[in-house]
C-alpha cells in the first residue's frame, strides 16, 4: 500500500511539473505578434508627417478660442456665439498637419484653409527640426496646398499611392495633428466614396469618407490604407455627426500637385462647353436614361468641343467613367484632365448614346476680351496716359472700360466708360494679364463679383457670368 501511494505521488507531481512546462512553451511560441501591419505603416510613414503652425493678421471681433490653435475650417463653428459689437486687429494661429512628398526639393502637401492668408509659416519634423515654409501654390477649388522647406539633408518622404484601388470597408489609418498633439494616429475603415460635401464657401466633390477620427489639426495630414500607402489627405469632419471625415483622394491631388509646383495654380483646361442643370420634366420628355445629366447650353466657336461634333441641347451623360447629374459634378470631373488630356464625354442625343473623344488644352488667353465681350459686355485697355487723361483716372492700377453694351447687367447697375475694374472674385487686376486670367478662371461661375473704382471712390457689385 505504501508503495502504491508513493508511486501515486510521484505520478501526480510529475504530470503537474509536465503541466507547467507545457504552458511556459506555449507562452513562448505561441505569443500575438504585436507589430502589426498598422504599426508598420505609422513606423515608416510618420517621419513624412509635419506640424504646421501659420500666423496671420485678422480685422474683426475677437474669438477667445483663437490662442488654441483652433484649425480655420472650424473656426467657423464658434463664430455666431461672439460679440459682434467691434473690431480690431489681431493675430491669430493655427495649427494643421502636412506630409513632405519630394524628400530632395522639400515640398509638402497640405489643405489649403490651413494656410490660407497666413503672414508666417513654420513647420516642424517629427524629430524636432523647425523650418519656415514658403508657400508653392495654393488651390482653394480642391483645398490643397504645396509648400517647400530647405534642408541641407534629404528629407523623410511618401510615395503618393493609387486612391483608385480604394475598396469599401478597408482600413484606413489617419495621421495628424489633432489640436497640436503632434503625430497623433487614428484607424477606422473607408466606409464611401465620391461624397461631396458642403462649406459656407463652396462645394467639394469626390471625397473618401472614413470614420476614423479626423479632428481640428488633423487636416492636411495622410490618409493610408493597411500597406503604408497615401491615398489621400486629411481635410475636414461632419460638424453634425461622429465618427465622419473626408479625404481627398491623392489621385485626384497629383495633377493639381504639378500645377501648384510648374505654375504656382492650378491651370484648367478647354472644353469650350457651358451647361447647365436639367430638371425631371425635361429629362422625362427627352427620355433620358436615368433622368440625369446636364444640358449643353453653349459651345464656344472654335473650341474642342465644337470642333469634335458635340452640340447645344445635348445632354452630358458622364465624363471619362463618371457619371453626371449636375452642373457641378460637370465641371469637377472636367478639372480632373490636364492640357493635352483626352476627355471622353458621353450625350444623349435624339434617344441615342454618343460618345466624343477628344484632346483638351488650356484656355487661350487671346480669347479672354472676346469671352469678357460675350459674357460681360465689356472692352476694356490697360492704363496708360492718354486713357488716364481722358477718363480723368485716379486708380494706381487696374484696366479701363472702354466700351459696355447697354442691355448687359454690369451697364444696368451703372458702370460706364472710363470706371477701372480694380479686382474680379480674389484676384487683384493690376493690368491686362490678370483680367484675362480672371475671365478664364472664372468663366464657369454663375456670377462673380467685381470691384469698380470710379474717381476715388470703389464699389463691388455682383454680375451674372
Amino acid at each position: 500500500m505504501t508503495k502504491l501511494y508513493e508511486q501515486s505521488n510521484t505520478i501526480t507531481l510529475g504530470v503537474i511539473f509536465l503541466s507547467v512546462v507545457v504552458f511556459f512553451n506555449t507562452s513562448i511560441s505561441y505569443g500575438f505578434e504585436r507589430k502589426t501591419a498598422v504599426v508598420k505603416a505609422v513606423e515608416e510613414v510618420s517621419p513624412a508627417v509635419v506640424n504646421i503652425s501659420s500666423e496671420y493678421e485678422v480685422r474683426g471681433r475677437s474669438n477667445p478660442f483663437s490662442g488654441f490653435g483652433m484649425d480655420p475650417f472650424f473656426d467657423s463653428f464658434f463664430r455666431d456665439f461672439f460679440d459682434h459689437g467691434y473690431e480690431q486687429r489681431y493675430k491669430r494661429s493655427s495649427l494643421g498637419s502636412g506630409v513632405i512628398i519630394d524628400g530632395h526639393r522639400g515640398f509638402i502637401l497640405t489643405n489649403a484653409h490651413v494656410i490660407m492668408g497666413t503672414d508666417n509659416i513654420t513647420v516642424v519634423l517629427k524629430d524636432e527640426r523647425e523650418f519656415e515654409a514658403k508657400i508653392i501654390g495654393v488651390d482653394p477649388d480642391s483645398d490643397l496646398a504645396v509648400l517647400k522647406i530647405v534642408s541641407d539633408k534629404t528629407l523623410p518622404a511618401i510615395e503618393m499611392g493609387n486612391s483608385d484601388t480604394i475598396m469599401i470597408g478597408e482600413t484606413g489609418i489617419a495621421i495628424g495633428n489633432p489640436f497640436g498633439f503632434s503625430n497623433t494616429v487614428t484607424t477606422g475603415v473607408i466606409s464611401a466614396l465620391n461624397r461631396s460635401i458642403n462649406t459656407e464657401a463652396r462645394v467639394y466633390h469626390d471625397f473618401i469618407q472614413t470614420d476614423a477620427s479626423i479632428n481640428p489639426g488633423n487636416s492636411g495630414g495622410p490618409l493610408l490604407n493597411i500597406n503604408g500607402e497615401l491615398i489621400g489627405i486629411n481635410t475636414a469632419i461632419y460638424a453634425k455627426a461622429q465618427g465622419i471625415g473626408f479625404a481627398i483622394p491623392i489621385n485626384k491631388a497629383k495633377r493639381i500637385v504639378s500645377d501648384l509646383i510648374l505654375h504656382g495654380e492650378v491651370v484648367h483646361v478647354w472644353t469650350g462647353i457651358f451647361v447647365q442643370d436639367m430638371d425631371q420634366r425635361l429629362a422625362a420628355y427627352l427620355n433620358v436614361p436615368g433622368k440625369k445629366g446636364v444640358v449643353v447650353s453653349e459651345i464656344e466657336n472654335k473650341s474642342p468641343a465644337h470642333e469634335n461634333g458635340i452640340k447645344t441641347g445635348d445632354i452630358i451623360l458622364s465624363v471619362g467613367a463618371k457619371k453626371i447629374a449636375s452642373s457641378q459634378e460637370y465641371l469637377a470631373a472636367i478639372k480632373d484632365y490636364a492640357s493635352g488630356d483626352t476627355a471622353r464625354i458621353t450625350v444623349w442625343r435624339e434617344d441615342r448614346k454618343i460618345e466624343f473623344s477628344f484632346t483638351v488644352f488650356t484656355f487661350p488667353p487671346e480669347k479672354a476680351h472676346e469671352l469678357a465681350y460675350l459674357r460681360l459686355g465689356i472692352k476694356i485697355k490697360g492704363l496708360n496716359r492718354k486713357n488716364r487723361r481722358k477718363y480723368d483716372i485716379k486708380a494706381e492700377s487696374g484696366v479701363v472700360i472702354t466700351e459696355i453694351k447697354r442691355d448687359f447687367s454690369l451697364a444696368k447697375t451703372g458702370v460706364k466708360p472710363g470706371d477701372v475694374i480694380r479686382q474680379i472674385g480674389e484676384i487683384a487686376i493690376n493690368n491686362k494679364k490678370d483680367f484675362e486670367k480672371a475671365i478664364i478662371k472664372f468663366r464657369h461661375k454663375y456670377s462673380v463679383a467685381i470691384l469698380i473704382q470710379r474717381g476715388s471712390r470703389g464699389y463691388y457689385i455682383s454680375v451674372k457670368m
